[in-house]
């Protein structure tokens, strides 16, 4: 990455502003901008996210708003209410008071003397969820377009919390991490003497997030709220769309294109969850350059050629062999001038015949199914954020506890570009089962690459509003999309598509085992066959470049690791991840700041009921004698007819516990 030190404009920074809600709750922002904006007004850019503005996202704000401050803008980082410094309390993702608080942000930028009266919403993730769901609140005419990253236009169906109607262990997993964010305090250097009275407040008010999300097993309200694929049309400012195959929220990227009606645009990399520009896997893109040529375009009324780019711009992986991560992804950019496109992408229908997938289907048969409980452990998290142990590895072991299908050698390359489908006629001999669907390359000596996958409880065949339970041994036909994908096989290589009953850690397990049987020649697979287009050749983009980075010591170094046990005497298998940040000092602070996360899934062979998953996840700050810390300490186990949830909360001021707060939660199981 190209660091920038030198910009149009020279920069100043407010650390802290207070922005005022209408409920005289004060939010606290970070600004950066141009030293003469005053005098010559700017555009403003908000991005508006929970994770600590002072030093949870300092690392990664500093070389990004100062940016986008040096060409010409007032970009600002705001803390969400009860989090970070800023006032009031935190009590759940997305709720419609953080989309109000977030209309009172917007008209406050665009009041300002240094603002001229234009302002562009982005974020990553929380920050790119709401960015839709604000544009969708058509009330803040200040508001001109948004970049939304690595986020979901339907939060029950693609997002952390289910997929295809089945509990993620994501959703666990999360839901603790963010018990364990949102306990830490804010910062008295910031707050003054009621720092430890907001803290308390926030320790005493915090809601287990994970229970409020079991509590919504199907799509309801509850889920349909900030989800703009309810109401497309609700956004009226232009939209750029940006994301990574690696991430776990490239889905939404070709929807929002399909369904919106005002401008856009979209631009899918190899990426994990990050902006394109840093983190993983290559190759990376000048994102900030891409987005300044958005915002020039939007905010200043410039023609910079960014609405002449092809409708999407993806990269077509290629063929790559298995590894939990890599620095560098093969592959090449293409192009779609409109999506859906209106041709050179072609559905290619595979029957599944006994162990193959062939153009023809043979006479129907049946083939039957007990996946071990710990198929899936070669599946790396559900959303992957280049550690270094989180994609998927070799599949060969979850293929051997599935059923597998396999085309013949491929005669030449095959591109797939979209949503392969598969259409199948099972039964089953539970009231609630779920099926796993992966799609992989195989190369000649074996290796089996994962490329997409699609998970759906059985009892969701319908839709996920109004679940229904299934009856044993009634054949049903049913139809699972997998994830959408870019992904070249080669001439030589197989398509295999790996069919089995569970998927964990990635899916929590279900109340029983199940017997799954498959009609083949009956069931299909829909790949969408790309060709290649003259368009893509056109496709490059600058190299990344940034800001400095925020100056800082380390003075811990971090680590990432992932390790499988299998205990043979007691027919367990157990996942542990541990992602220790290590622990820094923030030089312009003079903060020392630390975290450490451990996740432990563990599950029986042959029974789901003994599954387990722990979340320990611990935050430490210091500043002379300032030293404060939180643990949390987040259980899950099941049983056939409800969640258990434990949570433990403790905070300490040096070595002083001075709170401490254990929930217990009982959650009746809802068709999962």
């Amino acid at each position: 990455m190209r660091i920038v030190g030198e910009f149009p404009r020279k920069v100043r920074e407010i650390e802290t502003a207070w922005i005022p809600m209408t409920d005289g709750v004060r939010l606290a922002a970070r600004i950066w901008l141009p030293e003469d904006a005053e005098a010559n007004p700017v555009p403003a850019i908000l991005e508006y996210v929970p994770y600590r503005r002072r030093d949870g996202t300092r690392g990664r704000d500093e070389p990004m708003h100062r940016y986008f401050a040096g060409h010409g803008y007032a970009s600002v980082r705001v803390d969400i209410r009860g989090s970070g410094d800023s006032g009031g309390l935190l009590g759940d993702e997305y709720l419609k008071q953080e989309q109000d608080d977030a209309l009172d942000v917007i008209a406050w930028l665009a009041a300002q003397p240094w603002c001229g009266g234009a302002v562009g919403m982005m974020g990553i993730s929380w920050g790119g969820f709401n960015s839709l769901q604000v544009a969708a609140r058509q009330q803040p005419p200040a508001l001109k377009a948004i970049i939304t990253s690595c986020s979901t236009d339907d939060r029950y169906a693609d997002d952390v919390h289910y997929m295809g109607g089945c509990p993620l262990g994501d959703n666990f997993s999360w839901g603790a991490t963010m018990y364990g964010r949102a306990s830490a305090p804010p910062d008295p250097a910031v707050v003054g003497d009621g720092w430890r009275a907001m803290w308390l407040e926030r320790l005493e008010t915090l809601p287990v997030f994970l229970a409020n999300w079991l509590e919504h097993q199907r799509r309801d309200a509850y889920w349909k709220h900030g989800s703009v694929r309810e109401n497309y049309g609700a956004i009226r400012v232009p939209v750029f769309a940006i994301g990574g195959w690696a991430d776990s929220y490239s889905n939404a990227i070709p929807r929002l294109l399909a369904g919106l009606t005002v401008p856009c645009i979209g631009v899918i990399g190899p990426w994990s969850h990050f902006l394109g520009y840093e983190g993983g896997p290559g190759p990376l893109i000048g994102f900030l350059q891409e987005a300044l040529r958005w915002w020039d375009h939007w905010l200043k009324g410039r023609e910079t050629g960014i609405m002449q780019e092809p409708m999407l711009r993806v990269f077509m992986q290629g063929s790559d062999p298995p590894a939990p991560t890599y620095a560098i992804r093969s592959g090449r950019w293409v192009a779609e001038p409109l999506w859906p496109p209106k041709s050179g992408v072609a559905s290619r229908r595979y029957a599944l015949n006994p162990g193959r997938l062939d153009g023809t289907a043979l006479p129907e048969t049946t083939l039957t199914l007990r996946s071990p409980q710990d198929t899936g452990q070669a599946g790396g998290e559900w959303c992957a954020h280049a550690t270094g142990t989180d994609l998927p590895t070799d599949q060969r072991w979850d293929d051997a506890a599935s059923l597998v299908f396999d085309t013949p050698p491929l005669n030449e390359t095959v591109d797939i570009l979209g949503a392969p489908v598969a259409t199948l006629d099972l039964a089953v001999d539970r009231p609630v089962a779920m099926v796993a669907l992966r799609l992989n390359d195989v190369a000649p000596d074996g290796a089996s690459t994962r490329v997409t996958y699609g998970l759906l409880n059985l009892t969701h065949r319908d839709g996920h509003e109004r679940p229904t339970p299934l009856e044993p041994g009634r054949r049903y036909r049913v139809r699972v999309q997998l994830g959408d994908i870019a992904q070249t096989f080669p001439a030589g290589h197989r398509i295999r598509l790996a069919v089995s009953t569970c998927y964990w850690p990635i899916a929590w397990p279900g109340p029983a085992p199940v017997n799954l049987t498959l009609f083949t020649g009956a069931s299909q697979l829909d790949l969408p066959v790309r060709a290649p287009r003259p368009e893509d050749a056109a496709v490059a983009f600058a190299p990344p470049e940034a800001a400095p980075p925020m100056r800082k010591t380390i003075l811990e170094p971090g680590r990432a690791a992932q390790t499988v046990n299998r205990d043979i005497a007691a027919a367990t298998t157990t996942v542990t991840v541990d992602f220790d940040m290590g622990r820094i000092r923030i030089e312009d602070l003079d903060l020392e700041y630390g975290s450490w996360r451990r996740e432990i899934f563990r599950v029986g062979w042959d029974d789901p009921i003994g599954a387990r998953g722990e979340v320990t996840y611990k935050f430490t700050y210091r500043r002379g004698d300032w030293d404060v810390r939180t643990e949390t300490r987040t259980v899950l186990t099941h049983t056939p007819t409800e969640f258990v949830i434990h949570a433990d909360l403790d905070a300490f001021e040096g070595d002083r516990r001075i709170f401490t707060r254990s929930v217990d939660r009982r959650i009746v199981r809802d068709l999962t």
